[in-house]
């Protein structure tokens, strides 16, 4: 997945942990295989090759996808669309050139989750030109299922991180909980909180990774598929949830919608969440659900 990836397993039998492990490694690297767009064989490769054209038939679980991605496009107004990654065209975060108008306008013309028709025979999406992408949520999606992998294993202690992107599966030995910590947007060397998870996901998305500066204006690789430009207004929001597929969704969300309306949308769905707003202030929604030892601006 282009990230570095750890799988932690705590057994008292060395041969189970690893068993384990390589287990849920197999089942990253399937998902991987199964989804990603840069594979010519996965099933969205497919899909993307016959947009405008033919129906592609689907098994059980990418219908599965597919639905929650039509759950989520429905309940963030479209600020969450699987049909937006045919902006990645526009947009290369290794040089300094922000895309014109024009060049934004002739792609968000081919997003449009509402074109993509998912019946009994399988996914087609209506128009040429579109593009499924499950960069939004397959990684999430593979954490999840890396955890339940190991549970099914027999593990009881184990913590999947996918490029950031995490889930506990049990407490560690003792049932003492996970600290992790949440990174400062501005500065790799510190971090805004440092948290004790017992349970669940944690996901985050920022503005810090992966973007490029011209004229002063900071613009990230977390996209709009409205507008086709950079979100505003979060240098990182982080959400712990169930799943991690939830949490990761809802960090992109809320990046897209900004601040005001971001905030307001995570706080209607009742999940913990850290923000750090585009002017650094640290917005604390963890509260007693996670306990955090130390929070800094």
């Amino acid at each position: 997945m282009a990230a570095e990836n750890e799988i932690q397993v705590h057994s008292e039998d060395a041969a189970l942990a690893g068993h384990a492990a390589a287990l849920a490694i197999a089942e990253v690297q399937r998902i991987e295989a199964k989804y990603s767009r840069y594979r010519p064989g996965s099933v969205v490769s497919r899909i993307n090759a016959n947009a405008g054209r033919v129906t592609v038939p689907i098994d059980a679980e990418t219908r599965g996808l597919l639905g929650y991605a039509d759950t989520c496009w429905r309940q963030s107004d479209g600020a969450f669309d699987a049909t937006s990654g045919v902006l990645r065209r526009a947009w290369d975060f290794t040089v300094p050139r922000v895309p014109a108008d024009s060049e934004l306008a002739a792609l968000v013309a081919r997003v449009g989750w509402d074109r993509v028709e998912v019946g009994p025979e399988g996914v087609r999406l209506r128009d040429a030109g579109m593009e499924l992408d499950f960069g939004g949520f397959g990684k999430e999606y593979a954490v999840d299922r890396a955890a339940f992998v190991l549970r099914e294993a027999g593990v009881a202690s184990a913590l999947v991180n996918l490029a950031g992107d995490m889930m506990v599966a049990g407490p560690q030995p003792g049932g003492a909980p996970w600290r992790v910590g949440v990174r400062h947007p501005r500065d790799e060397s510190r971090i805004v909180a440092t948290l004790d998870i017992e349970s669940g996901a944690i996901a985050t998305s920022g503005d810090y990774e992966r973007f490029i500066e011209v004229d002063g204006v900071r613009h990230c690789h977390v996209l709009d598929p409205r507008t086709g430009r950079s979100a505003r207004g979060f240098q990182s929001v982080t959400v712990h949830a169930a799943s991690c597929l939830v949490a990761g969704s809802a960090t992109t969300v809320a990046m897209v919608m900004g601040e005001a309306r971001g905030l307001e949308w995570l706080e209607s769905f009742g999940l913990p969440y850290l923000a750090v707003t585009a002017s650094g202030r640290v917005v604390d929604r963890f509260g007693d659900k996670i306990q955090a030892h130390s929070r800094t601006s």
